[in-house]
């Protein structure tokens, strides 16, 4: 398990490009026929990624933790972002191809995951955060998920937001997660930017074409940096920090948040001339 520590916006304000890409971005979230995760000690927060093979992988706990099983005091979200394959959560199989999402909650001993076809693998995207009760394993399909959709094709933010574990469909702990596409032709996300110093967030991108990419946003709202991001990688975002991008193509990403309080809509917006 990688360690990411957390890091101040003074501190942040001195990073080359080689340490804001150490500290805030995850470049390997899938490897195939592996389990990586990463955690980072802003709120705690787990994110990673398990492409399994022929054979199941089983997601174990780590000293990073110090537990006897990964949820032993965790929630967590498995995201399925191709192929088709399952859950396994304590004995119970929970079948999901793409867009589906299978909550797991605290206290579950064993989970893993596996590909119907291990030629075409399942690719899991994974969220976790300290839990403080036990609450009910729930698979959510995709096409239950009610869409909503925000911005236009004349700002180039046109996007459809599918809320999966926000307190309605799900009910988590303080995890909150959701899938945001973007339409053909937009290209800018969560803009104007905000913050919410309450929780982390973190936004893990994909369908993005290999040889395109992406501009991450991030930093103080007048002490703005940037990562250039390929498909399939992830970005860790204080809770100080905006979070916003803008890529050579249109795209999809998982957002999860983590923290404080439970409410999707608080947020600190920042005008548009107040970046810096």
């Amino acid at each position: 398990m990688d360690v990411r520590y957390s890091t101040n916006p003074a501190e942040a304000r001195g990073f080359d490009t080689a340490q804001l890409r150490r500290h805030y971005l995850v470049e390997d979230v899938f490897v195939p026929g592996e389990l990586r995760l990463t955690y980072s000690h802003e709120d705690r927060v787990v994110l990673g990624g398990a492409v399994p093979g022929a054979e199941p992988l089983r997601l174990e706990s780590d000293d990073t933790l110090r537990t006897d099983h990964f949820c032993e005091r965790r929630e967590l979200a498995a995201f399925c972002v191709d192929g088709r394959g399952a859950v396994v959560c304590d004995g119970t199989a929970y079948p999901v191809e793409r867009g589906d999402l299978a909550y797991i909650g605290r206290g579950t001993r064993e989970v893993s995951f596996s590909s119907a076809d291990p030629a075409a693998p399942a690719r899991f995207y994974l969220a976790s955060a300290p839990a403080h009760q036990d609450l009910p394993t729930t698979l959510v399909h995709a096409k239950d998920v009610p869409p909503v959709e925000l911005g236009a094709a004349e700002t180039s933010n046109e996007r459809t937001i599918r809320r999966y574990i926000d307190g309605t469909l799900v009910e988590s702990c303080q995890l909150m997660m959701g899938w945001t596409q973007l339409a053909p032709g937009s290209v800018w996300n969560t803009m104007p930017a905000h913050t919410h110093l309450r929780r982390t967030e973190c936004y893990f991108y994909f369908d993005l074409d290999e040889d395109a990419r992406l501009v991450h946003l991030l930093g103080e709202p007048d002490q703005t940096r940037h990562l250039i991001v390929r498909n399939e990688q992830a970005v860790i975002s204080p809770s100080w920090s905006i979070h916003a991008g803008a890529a050579t193509g249109s795209y999809s990403f998982i957002w999860f948040m983590a923290g404080e309080n439970y409410r999707f809509d608080d947020m600190d917006h920042v005008a548009m001339a107040d970046l810096r």
